[in-house]
């Protein structure tokens, strides 16, 4: 099922964003503010936001700086922006969410991110405190540790070589295409992003997916990977918060990186996790 309708708004930033709407089927429980994965776009969570619809949720989903059909004159595919990209990128969340605000006044609204857009959820949540009454961040890697100095390293190298708007060489190498080959009898080279074949398929076939990000978007993931837990420390210590990995996902160590996660925030404070890491997933 498609999204309900297709709207732009237009951000502070000089984007217009691309989002998609999915009203609540049953009587209205919240609204979820979907965030989205590195190299996708927002329309790839629209079983997502069916199957929230018949559980009283509506859905806000959309397509981040240099992603899908959001436009931006510094943002083309695989920029977030000139200068400071990834803080446009935030940016851009909070205007989505006071549109949220405006429109569902007296909704609670949950701030959902997978992988990259957990990142990006959890720097945003930081960046702007009480925007949401919840938050769920779904195999996002904030573990990143030396091997993440290392590639911030190989990033600036390849930034005084290539330029910052060029495809990075080396970051999708120890990135999709070393996840790719750490999932046996593969069949592709995206098999790391789910168990389900269909899925893999739809993603390999859709030409806005998939492709290599810029250096410069690279290097704001992991200026967002390692300060998210940081930024966290502005947020209030009883919001909820969802977290969940797959025990077979290369991108998170088997999940374990999300347990990192849950134990960073644990340590800070904070009193209402749910943490949970399913078998047999990616």
């Amino acid at each position: 099922m498609p999204f309900d309708h297709q709207r732009k708004i237009a951000s502070a930033t000089g984007a217009t964003l691309n989002v998609y709407v999915r009203s609540a089927a049953v009587e209205p429980r919240g609204v979820i503010q979907i965030s989205h994965g590195l190299a996708e776009h927002a329309a790839r969570y629209a079983r997502f936001a069916e199957f929230l619809s018949h559980r009283g949720f509506a859905s806000f989903a959309h397509d981040h700086r240099g992603h899908g059909f959001t436009t931006a004159p510094d943002a083309p595919r695989g920029v977030f922006g000139s200068g400071d990209g990834g803080a446009k990128v935030l940016s851009d969340m909070a205007d989505v969410n006071r549109v949220i605000a405006a429109e569902h006044p007296r909704l609670p609204v949950i701030v959902f991110g997978h992988s990259m857009g957990g990142l990006i959820a959890m720097n945003f949540l930081g960046r702007f405190p009480g925007s949401a009454h919840a938050a769920a961040i779904w195999n996002a890697n904030f573990s990143t540790g030396p091997a993440g100095r290392l590639a911030q390293t190989l990033l600036f190298w390849e930034r005084l070589r290539l330029g910052s708007d060029m495809p990075s060489r080396i970051l999708p190498k120890l990135t999709f295409e070393a996840w790719g080959k750490a999932v046996p009898d593969r069949r592709t080279g995206f098999d790391w992003l789910s168990r389900d074949t269909q899925e893999v398929d739809k993603y390999v076939a859709d030409p806005l997916c998939g492709w290599d990000a810029s250096v410069s978007m690279w290097r704001d993931v992991f200026t967002f990977a390692f300060a998210g837990s940081d930024r966290v420390r502005a947020v209030r210590r009883n919001l909820p918060f969802s977290l969940v990995g797959g025990a077979d996902d290369p991108a998170t160590r088997g999940g374990k990186a999300v347990e990192d996660l849950a134990w960073r925030l644990s340590a800070m404070r904070f009193s209402n996790l749910k943490t949970t890491i399913y078998p047999n997933t990616r």
